[in-house]
């Protein structure tokens, strides 16, 4: 029985997540206070208490979920007896959920993860002034034909797959007229549904150009380890553990497409039957069953559930 472990993305965030972990186990408030002590402020504060619309801004958002995820982690190694290294064959995580997945697996530092994500939470956020761009999810619409839609959409303007999240669900982002094109496209391509996203900025396209750059000198500042476990890639959607090459698809990850459907298949094909998603919700494991059919995935992220995969060991 293969297994791998996943790390959620943006979107998968809400108040209070974590808050009874830090209070049960000694090992995940531990990463929380590592947290805030690497970011100068009390982003544990915000993830317990609130305010949501604090929370939900992206330079908080992505260093959060990613303490979330490597909290669970900890705690799984303390009382599960987990050893990544030893019971993994792939890690992997949607969007700054990759890099959750490479803390895990020891590439980056846990200090070194915050700030990296800090960061660009910030630069993705600045790379297109407010307004200017959107995302938008098309449903029913496999990926060769969300993508021809965007084609269609651009017309001499940035619109371009985002995120192949598989099952029919496809992320489309740009400028924001020729995403609200691509909606009005997509309804007549056979698309069951297509809207606008609540989203911030259009991320994982190629107005986020300047995001790329800044995390290109970001990640050249900080020490880079080979991941005790390949991880395979959002942008290749194949496993990957030379840090030269984590470094290259962190970077064009920015402005690429988060090709989830491939990962899992990749995963799946190499025959992984199990998959854990460490963290908030459980988007990642609804999104697992459906791609890859035949595969369990269960969600981690409350002392129940690592009650349950703790007696599930035994």
């Amino acid at each position: 029985m293969a297994v791998a472990f996943v790390f959620p993305g943006q979107g998968s965030q809400a108040v209070g997540m974590g808050k009874a972990l830090a209070a049960s186990f000694p090992p995940a408030r531990q990463v929380f206070d590592e947290v805030d002590e690497a970011l100068g402020s009390k982003l544990s504060a915000i993830v317990f208490e609130g305010p949501a619309e604090t929370l939900t801004l992206t330079e908080n958002a992505q260093p959060a979920l990613m303490a979330v995820s490597l909290a669970i982690l900890r705690v799984l190694e303390a009382e599960a007896g987990l050893d990544l290294k030893r019971d993994a064959q792939f890690v992997a995580g949607h969007s700054l959920g990759e890099y959750s997945a490479l803390a895990a697996a020891g590439t980056f530092t846990l200090a070194d993860t915050a700030r990296l994500l800090r960061t660009r939470g910030q630069a993705m956020q600045k790379a297109v002034p407010v307004g200017v761009g959107a995302m938008a999810a098309l449903i029913g619409l496999e990926f060769d034909a969300a993508a021809a839609v965007a084609a269609q959409a651009a017309q001499g303007q940035v619109c371009q797959v985002a995120n192949d999240n598989g099952a029919g669900q496809v992320v489309v982002s740009g400028d924001k007229a020729a995403v609200e094109r691509a909606v009005e496209i997509a309804k007549t391509k056979g698309a069951k549904r297509a809207m606008l996203l609540p989203v911030s900025a259009p991320f994982h396209c190629a107005l986020m150009q300047p995001a790329a750059d800044v995390m290109a000198q970001a990640l050249a500042k900080v020490n880079i380890k080979p991941p005790l476990v390949p991880v395979v890639a959002n942008v290749l959607a194949k496993p990957i553990s030379a840090p030269a090459e984590i470094v290259a698809a962190l970077i064009a990850q920015v402005t690429g497409t988060v090709r989830w459907r491939e990962s899992v298949a990749v995963m799946a094909g190499a025959g992984v039957t199990t998959f854990y998603e460490v963290g908030a919700g459980k988007v990642l494991s609804g999104l697992i069953k459906r791609i890859a059919t035949g595969a369990s995935a269960t969600a981690i992220g409350s002392p129940e559930d690592i009650a349950a995969f703790k007696a599930a060991r035994a």
